[in-house]
């Protein structure tokens, strides 16, 4: 806090700034969940947590898509997956294991918005007065009507807090894609609250490499030996393949690629010729079913089918639609920022020439080998930046995609655009960073 105080130049005897309302919205990943019981109330963190991770994951976390509903539902019938809402909605984007071990060991894999809520804060901004945020379960499409309406309720809570000012929304990851929903299903709600839109790293057009292998192997949050304390890549996976979001950040068969994100795959013919396959985004879903064709869990003593949704797909599909037609209103002022200079997955190749893949299913426990392009490790900045709105800035950060959240070039560029910043620091950074200012 005293950095971020330090960083802004204030004073603590002098006047508190005058100042527009933040509200944070999380990304993938970046909101606590727990389970809770239907029964007694009583709640669990099952996301996130260090100790016991796989195992309380499998328990509460492993869901289905009901299509009646339009949501994923937990396998186990007695609990229901709800965002604490703590702290102004921050608790939940915080530290997001906030257990004694994970604190006092300073575990950085686990800090959200940790780094920014602090220098928000040193700039003067105040928790429920000017400073706010907004989990969700990220499992869900980015256009359920809980999210919606949850947004709805925050964006007036911190309008009304603030006493009538429109809120400065920041938003991070796929975050951007419900931000950009909402602006879709209610233009004049978003028009009538919010003043200014800072977006990082959002996957506009989506992240090919790593969504297409998350539906196909899982996901690895954590590498190296502390993985083995966390949550499994296949236990993910198995998660994953029912979570709408997931199919919602699939890379968008419509969008002008400089080139196709393609899955390509070595394949061993009866005849005993091996072949590279090629599928690209439109393409990829008669590969994705014939893979996942026997997908499936133990649950509770029983075997659950698990193949590719094609219900989830179709939903999917209605979101890409309402995406494309997002437009931002007049008097509301956009910020793109994404990462560049790191790797990101692109093209997924599985198997081999010399170790071909044979049965469809192998392919969901075989490492791919990665084509990578330019972004920030996991949304390649091609995506990125093609957010269709008029920008008042597009900007490029070196920084990962989680580290974004804690870089400071990045929290220079956030302190000029919500003016508390300084010019002369906005200028030092506009000469030594990537900045591009494209049209729609």
């Amino acid at each position: 806090m005293l950095a971020g105080i330090s960083r802004c130049f204030r004073r603590t005897s002098e006047p508190e700034p005058d100042l527009d309302p933040v509200l944070l919205v999380s990304g993938i990943g970046g909101s606590i969940l727990h389970s809770k019981r239907k029964r007694f109330g009583f709640q669990t963190r099952v996301w996130v947590r260090i100790l016991l991770a796989d195992l309380e994951f499998k328990k509460k976390l492993w869901s289905l898509y009901n299509p009646e509903t339009g949501y994923t539902e937990p396998l186990d019938k007695e609990t229901e997956i709800v965002v604490p809402d703590g702290d102004y909605g921050l608790y939940a984007i915080d530290i997001l294991d906030p257990s004694m071990m994970a604190t006092c060991l300073h575990l950085s894999e686990v800090y959200q918005f940790h780094d920014m809520i602090d220098m928000l804060v040193g700039c003067g901004y105040k928790k429920g007065t000017t400073l706010f945020g907004f989990g969700y379960d990220f499992r869900q499409s980015n256009r359920t009507e809980k999210s919606m309406k949850g947004l709805k309720e925050r964006l007036e809570t911190a309008y009304k807090a603030s006493g009538g000012r429109k809120v400065n929304i920041i938003s991070h990851s796929m975050g951007g894609l419900l931000i950009s929903c909402f602006m879709a299903l209610h233009n004049d709600v978003f028009s009538k609250y919010v003043n200014k839109w800072i977006c990082i790293a959002c996957p506009f057009q989506g992240a090919a490499g790593c969504i297409n292998d998350s539906l196909l192997t899982g996901l690895q949050f954590i590498e190296g030996f502390e993985s083995y304390f966390f949550v499994l890549r296949w236990t993910m996976h198995q998660l994953l393949v029912e979570c709408p979001s997931i199919y919602e950040m699939l890379p968008n068969p419509g969008f002008n690629w400089e080139k196709q994100p393609q899955i390509q795959v070595w394949r061993k013919s009866e005849d005993d010729l091996v072949q590279k396959e090629c599928y690209g985004p439109t393409e990829s879903i008669t590969l994705f079913e014939e893979t996942l064709k026997d997908n499936e869990l133990d649950f509770d003593g029983k075997t659950v089918p698990l193949p590719f949704n094609l219900s989830i797909l179709n939903l999917a599909a209605g979101t890409r639609r309402i995406l494309n037609s997002a437009q931002l209103p007049d008097g509301v002022s956009f910020y793109n920022l994404y990462g560049i200079s790191f790797d990101t997955p692109f093209d997924c190749c599985y198997g081999s020439e010399a170790s071909p893949i044979q049965v469809p299913s192998d392919l969901c426990h075989t490492m791919p080998q990665y084509s990578y392009v330019d972004g920030d490790g996991t949304v390649p900045a091609e995506s990125a930046k093609a957010d269709g709105f008029k920008a008042a800035a597009r900007v490029g950060v070196a920084a990962s995609h989680r580290g974004l959240l804690y870089d400071e070039a990045v929290f220079e560029l956030i302190r000029n655009w919500l003016g508390v910043g300084t010019e002369e620091k906005f200028k030092h950074h506009f000469k030594s960073s990537r900045v591009m200012n494209v049209p729609s």
